[in-house]
């Protein structure tokens, strides 16, 4: 494997330089603005847990690995940015059944770390060759991928509405803010030649958002209890 092929993916990059994705690579910040939210949260509503600071910290890599990617755009950072991603999705789940759901959050935890470690070979895995893509190819622009995460943010939202928990305003809002960026995402490639930048930068921010609408409510819903992780 070649770890420093090109790899060229979105509207915006015109070229193999170093800084051919500014708008891309910067509206990344938003993923540590959504951590440094949550943290704050966090400290008001009592619930500075090992596992809430993991995720805050997850949060906040999401945006540093993609913005190694839309920098550097070659197979290394290609790793850096989908691992946080997945590492994210897999420790929420699981998060959300101990703090939301009562189970004991520090046995969670550890189930966390191995499910994030188990799907951080599957990304290794499966990831795809590095070259440039265009709509013609794949018309969802690499989408697919994140259908997983959209049906598994819908059973959730599902849930929390059937039971009636109080975290469901957030779940529904977090999948809604996904399913459109999710548009944005796809429509990338689409309208290169009518907006040369691109709309891949919506799908940062959005997705930000949607981080931060999820940690808000597994903070503020969860019950507080003494001695848990």
């Amino acid at each position: 494997m070649d770890w420093f092929a090109p790899i060229d993916l979105y509207c915006e990059r015109a070229d193999i330089g170093l800084w051919a994705e500014p708008i891309n690579a910067l509206s990344n910040l938003a993923f540590p603005l959504a951590a440094i939210w949550a943290w704050h949260s966090a400290g008001r509503f009592g619930q500075r847990r090992t596992i809430v600071a993991i995720l805050c910290l997850l949060a906040g890599l999401i945006g540093v690995g993609s913005g190694l990617f839309h920098t550097f755009a070659n197979r290394w950072s290609e790793y850096a940015d989908v691992i946080p991603i997945w590492s994210f999705v897999a420790l929420y789940v699981l998060s959300a059944i101990a703090l939301v759901g009562g189970a004991p959050a520090g046995k969670v935890a550890r189930i966390g770390v191995i499910s994030a470690a188990i799907t951080t070979v599957i990304v290794l895995a499966t990831s795809g060759d590095g070259e440039a893509h265009s709509h013609e190819a794949d018309p969802l622009n690499g989408s697919l991928q994140y259908a997983p995460a959209l049906l598994a943010l819908v059973v959730f939202s599902a849930i929390t509405l059937w039971r009636g928990h109080a975290i469901r305003g957030w779940a529904v809002a977090a999948t809604g803010v996904f399913a459109l960026s999710l548009g944005f995402r796809i429509m990338d490639l689409h309208l290169c030649a009518v907006w040369p930048m691109g709309t891949h930068f919506m799908w940062h921010v959005l997705n930000a958002l949607m981080v931060g609408l999820l940690l808000q409510g597994l903070i503020r819903c969860s019950p507080a209890r003494d001695g848990v992780a």
